[in-house]
């Protein structure tokens, strides 16, 4: 029995990337940190994550083939201190968010631990294009 999977349809021609990126978006999917997305009117969203503890120099943010990466790591704190409780994560992250065609990070900040992310998407110019037909 062979595996029928949404980028074999034959009406979706070049879709292949799709099962790749949906794929990528689930690796590493666990609760941590938190995160809203909030839809900004007319075209845009933003991306808010809880990190607190985290500075500006503990987190990185990169795009790469579609795919939004927030990282983020802290500094050993040693081992010299003794905890009694100890509540507050400071475990190293990473979250991926899978973004469409023509949506573009727009810029980031820190705040309050609070790292909002903000995305714009950018409008698709409507290309018609007539296909000649040679003879053979």
């Amino acid at each position: 029995m062979t595996k029928l999977t949404l980028a074999a349809h034959p009406h979706l021609l070049g879709f292949d990337q799709i099962e790749r990126l949906a794929e990528r978006a689930s690796k590493g999917a666990e609760g941590y940190p938190p995160y809203n997305i909030e839809h900004q009117e007319p075209d845009g969203f933003t991306i808010t994550l809880a990190v607190a503890g985290f500075s500006e120099d503990d987190l990185t943010i990169s795009l790469e083939n579609s795919q939004l990466t927030i990282a983020g790591r802290q500094p050993d704190q040693g081992t010299d201190r003794v905890w009694l409780h100890r509540g507050i994560a400071s475990r190293a992250f990473q979250r991926s968010f899978v973004l469409a065609d023509g949506v573009e990070v727009d810029g980031a900040r820190l705040e309050n631990g609070l790292l909002s992310i903000a995305l714009k998407r950018k409008p698709q110019p409507s290309i018609v294009k007539t296909i000649p037909i040679s003879r053979k």
